[in-house]
């Protein structure tokens, strides 16, 4: 599935255009394969992903990529099917 999260292939953070990466804003084994399931999952570039002050090595960052995620989702489901599909809420 594509993303819902982007409708263009930049940076979610900074919008640059080269270098993307996918990055699957719920991670883990069985999490990433929900986040494909409901395309949340945002293009990143290199740095924004895997730089010093990416989302792998940022909590900040990360815990904001999860409340847009989580956002984007209730969009079209309850909070309640949030909690039941990711366990938990970030919002």
């Amino acid at each position: 599935m594509d993303s819902i999260m982007q409708t263009e292939k930049k940076c979610f953070i900074c919008a640059r255009r080269k270098y993307l990466e996918e990055h699957h804003i719920f991670g883990g084994t069985a999490n990433r394969k929900k986040s494909e399931k409901h395309g949340l999952k945002v293009w990143l570039c290199y740095e924004d992903h895997r730089g010093n002050s990416g989302v792998h090595f940022n909590r900040v960052v990360d815990l904001a990529l999860k409340a847009a995620g989580q956002k984007k989702f209730e969009e079209t489901h309850t909070r309640e099917e949030f909690r039941k599909e990711f366990g938990k809420s970030w919002l």
